[in-house]
């Protein structure tokens, strides 16, 4: 009996140690993966430790406007990005009256935390118009979550990003660099798109140049500019 059993549990356990090394071999790749990621520069830095209007609360960066307000935009990040690259874009924001809250996201990934949203506005009671925003995926886990809950926001902000799920062009704003080709190439709907022309794919935050971008014509704080005109227009 001995015998016939031994070879059995040496295949169990060979079986169970390649199947513990195939997992080890995963985890890491993906670590690997997610520990390369694009840092914020200086000048989004500094908006940080410069501002007092800024302010960390766990996974959130909350940009207060100089009055109160009930209007508040809550950024989705783009992928393997570092949330406060986009502090000088929603510095911009802040100071034309709205709320700009940046949710940090697991693993710089929007896609770990699409529903981020809802537990921001469980936290800010006084707001009562919001709209979510993102870059890249950022963007598109944001329009995920504005398809799914299209009563519990007043409009979508995509950067870089293109409508992705089932939420109505009229109540979306599109912007996006002209350089971008990608994005454009996948937008099949004319209603609120705006093309920054000389801008790119990277420019909406600070971060610096990222991989299979053009380089851009115009400088990132024109582009952010540009931007921030559009949004303030749209939701105007």
């Amino acid at each position: 009996m001995k015998g016939k059993q031994m070879p059995r549990r040496k295949k169990r356990l060979l079986a169970g140690g390649i199947v513990l090394l195939v997992l080890a071999v995963l985890a890491g790749t993906f670590f690997w993966y997610v520990s390369d990621y694009y840092p914020a520069d200086e000048i989004a830095l500094e908006v940080l430790a410069q501002d007092s209007t800024v302010t960390v609360q766990d996974d959130l960066t909350i940009l207060s406007p100089s009055y109160p307000t009930d209007t508040a935009i809550i950024f989705y990040p783009g992928a393997k990005v570092e949330a406060a690259a986009y502090l000088p874009l929603l510095n911009q924001l802040r100071q034309t009256g709205l709320t700009c809250i940046l949710v940090e996201m697991p693993f710089h990934l929007a896609i770990f935390d699409v529903n981020a949203a809802e537990d921001v506005m469980s936290q800010f009671p006084d707001i009562q118009h919001w709209y979510i925003a993102g870059h890249s995926m950022g963007g598109a886990m944001a329009s995920q979550f504005a398809s799914e809950h299209p009563d519990e926001v007043d409009g979508l902000l995509l950067l870089g990003a293109y409508l992705y799920g089932d939420y109505p062009p009229s109540d979306t704003l599109t912007i996006y660099g002209s350089l971008n080709q990608s994005v454009e190439d996948k937008i099949d709907y004319t209603e609120n798109v705006v093309e920054i022309e000389g801008g790119n794919h990277a420019q909406f935050g600070n971060y610096g140049p990222q991989e299979g971008d053009l380089p851009a014509t115009i400088s990132a704080e024109e582009q952010q500019a540009q931007t921030v005109e559009a949004i303030s227009d749209f939701i105007a």
